[in-house]
């Protein structure tokens, strides 16, 4: 999902070195960073073997610096269509969008029904206060298990909510043998991660963006298309704006992080959350910042807001708010992650890139929940058609670089199986 923000700690070369912000050639570090990549590859040059076999070498182990990717924590991505039945179904499942990767799922499954459930543990604390990140991710695994049930031959007919909306169960899925069903969405599922880094300086024309969106079975839920520059730079401005609150919020700020898996070991041992190889850097700035020693929550608020800054709006080719008439009904959360899925799997097969920004409803909710004066809700209003709530946010554009994927768990650990 909305993998919502993308707080990382990176003490490392500044967000823009080598990361063209529009397509262009990169043309050298930025002004303000610190520590820039051309520096770092002078230190190394220098000190040579020394950081390899010294300190060096011990965080090219312990941040798999030489081998990103690799291990059991991303073997879903690479055997999700081994098993040709309602398992298979699963482990197609737990590779859709989810805020933070925190991976809020469960599954009860047998040969002719699948529940999935809510795990309450797998949130993001004050990010997401009312779950509605949460359901919206859950909404995206329930497209991701209808499309692979369908390729697998069976037919899905999905239930939200019937133990009702404060229930763990969030929908029943019963499983009828019907005929093999493929498409664009389903070859994706594999394919798709969200791509934080810089896009191309290319339009995206507006029917390419039009084909994106299928609201089929989905009443009640809209894209809204942000695409005209002055509508673009005011939300790119409040998407900043939001980064910036966030950061300075002790409680976000810190329930963020928390989700961050700095080395590999942690990488493997939980097999979630936000980690250095999913942020869009060049190859080579991500092999130096790995080396870098590990670092604090508040130099990774600040690369985030950096890259919020300079890479994330400013590269964005259009944004897209998905709206709706009651976005605190649980229903509508469900649907509106649905709908999220699908626009992201279509742009992976067309070969758009997108990624996930909620950092003002994010917002939003913070201030709600505090009792505050709204200060980001009328602001986002002023780019949305009357009478729109946001749900969730995103940009899109033709990707610079491929995405690397995020670690997750096994179909086996997130599932139960149960007598018919």
């Amino acid at each position: 999902m909305p993998t919502a923000h993308d707080r990382v700690p990176v003490e490392s070369p500044s967000p823009r070195a080598g990361e063209p912000a529009s397509g262009q050639p990169p043309v050298g570090p930025s002004a303000g960073s610190t520590l820039s990549r051309r520096r770092v590859v002078r230190v190394l040059g220098t000190v040579g073997a020394a950081v390899l076999v010294g300190v060096g070498g011990y965080r090219v182990f312990d941040t798999a610096a030489v081998n990103p990717g690799h291990g059991q924590a991303y073997e879903p991505w690479r055997h999700w269509r081994d098993d040709a039945g309602p398992m298979g179904a699963v482990a197609a499942a737990l590779l859709a969008a989810n805020p933070h990767n925190t991976q809020p799922w469960l599954f009860r499954v047998n040969a002719t029904a699948i529940d999935v459930d809510v795990d309450p543990g797998r949130h993001i604390g004050s990010v997401d206060p009312y779950r509605r990140e949460q359901h919206v991710g859950l909404g995206c695994a329930l497209e991701n298990l209808a499309l692979a049930c369908r390729a697998r031959g069976l037919r899905p007919d999905i239930a939200v909510l019937p133990d009702g909306p404060d229930a763990r169960r969030v929908a029943h899925v019963d499983l009828t043998p019907a005929p093999a069903q493929q498409d664009d969405r389903y070859e994706a599922i594999g394919h798709r991660h969200t791509n934080r880094g810089p896009y191309r300086a290319l339009a995206i024309p507006a029917e390419a963006l039009a084909e994106l969106v299928d609201t089929a079975g989905l009443p009640g839920i809209s894209v809204q298309w942000i695409v005209d520059p002055a509508s673009m730079a005011v939300l790119s401005a409040l998407l900043v704006d939001a980064a910036e609150a966030v950061v300075a919020d002790e409680s976000q700020s810190r329930d963020g992080f928390a989700w961050f898996r700095g080395t590999d070991d942690a990488i493997q041992s939980h097999r979630d959350g936000l980690t250095l190889d999913a942020q869009g850097l060049t190859p080579l700035t991500l092999g130096l910042a790995k080396l870098l020693p590990a670092s604090t929550r508040s130099s990774g608020d600040a690369f985030w807001v950096e890259q919020t800054r300079t890479v994330h709006t400013a590269t964005a080719a259009a944004y897209g708010v998905l709206t709706a008439a009651s976005p605190d009904d649980r229903v509508t959360q469900l649907d509106t992650g649905r709908l999220l899925q699908r626009i992201h799997l279509t742009a992976t097969a067309r070969g758009i890139a997108l990624q996930h920004m909620n950092q003002i409803t994010e917002r939003i909710d913070a201030e709600r929940l505090a009792g505050q004066r709204a200060t980001f809700s009328p602001r986002f209003a002023g780019v949305l058609p009357p009478g729109a709530k946001p749900l969730v946010a995103f940009r899109v554009g033709y990707p610079l670089r491929d995405a690397r994927p995020s670690p997750r768990r096994s179909a086996a650990t997130v599932t139960q199986r149960t007598p018919r």
